[in-house]
């Protein structure tokens, strides 16, 4: 197996693992932890974790003059991407998030064309364009987004989340190449952290430990250790051997693994429209990966 097929393979985990994550932290904002309360668990969790695994396996400093892209990395893809999303996922459904969420590669291409200079190809614009037609028919034949009451705003909330995300893509790029991933998460997490702590910290003091249920604390750990720890090192990972674009294009999947994971539980149905979506979506991403294979990273 080559890294770029390594490259694939991990940000298909990554989708997984982010495709369970809008339910669990919904269910756990509903119940347990308030949306700052469940930012700073998460984020001190991972600095924790980042920091003692860097320390252990990858003794690497980086140069001080690059500690202002991290720092800058830090606040858009830890502290202010994670705050909009669970801010705007307690007010809106998880449905209607990860819809949202698959506006990320355009927003990716845009930024990267304009940032690092990524070269829109009529390849990658027609990948896009089927993996958006299919995210289209689920909208348009599953569950609409909403715009009603509160899910305005919390719907306005997470696409804010996903420009801070996108633009996170493509700043970290320059620094993939240059540093360990791990030394990348030690850092950025920890900026994450301390631009996050003066808006969390009094949330987090109120915090019952005693009244946290076991699950809750399963579900706790399942946001800290694979959906920080785990998915941010597979993406940064990735971003090693492909462009930004295509690291973005798997967004489109989530729609279509949702779809698959409540039928398998008995919460959905296949229909053609599905299949017919599932098909557009799977064909981008070969389209895309197999004609743009001289898009890895230099």
């Amino acid at each position: 197996m080559t890294e770029t097929q390594r490259a694939h393979l991990a940000l298909f985990a990554t989708t997984l693992i982010f495709g369970f994550h809008y339910t669990i932290a919904k269910s756990l904002m509903s119940v347990t932890f308030s949306p700052m309360q469940l930012i700073f668990l998460r984020l001190l969790g991972g600095v924790i974790i980042f920091w003692l695994f860097q320390k252990l396996f990858v003794p690497e400093k980086v140069e001080r003059k690059d500690l202002i892209t991290l720092a800058v990395c830090g606040m858009f893809g830890f502290a202010l991407n994670q705050a909009l999303f669970y801010e705007g996922l307690s007010l809106t459904t998880p449905v209607d998030a990860s819809l949202i969420h698959v506006m990320n590669p355009i927003l990716v291409l845009v930024f990267a064309s304009l940032i690092i200079g990524e070269r829109v190809t009529w390849t990658k614009a027609g990948g896009i364009a089927l993996g958006a037609t299919g995210t289209l028919i689920l909208v348009l034949y599953g569950k609409m987004v909403s715009f009603d009451g509160s899910h305005a705003i919390g719907n306005i909330l997470v696409l804010l989340n996903m420009v801070f995300y996108a633009l996170y893509l493509v700043l970290i790029k320059p620094m993939v190449g240059k540093y360990h991933t791990t030394t990348i998460l030690k850092w950025v997490s920890a900026f994450g952290f301390i631009f996050i702590l003066p808006f969390s910290i009094k949330p987090a003091f109120e915090i019952n430990f005693a009244a946290i249920p076991p699950i809750a604390w399963v579900e706790l750990g399942y946001i800290i250790i694979l959906n920080t720890f785990v998915a941010y090192l597979l993406i940064n990972f990735a971003l090693k051997h492909l462009m930004p674009s295509v690291i973005s294009y798997y967004n489109y999947l989530q729609p279509v693994i949702a779809a698959l994971s409540s039928f398998t539980i008995g919460q959905g149905i296949i229909t053609w429209q599905k299949v017919l979506a599932a098909l557009l979506i799977f064909t981008g991403v070969w389209l895309v990966n197999k004609k743009r294979g001289s898009e890895v990273a230099r």
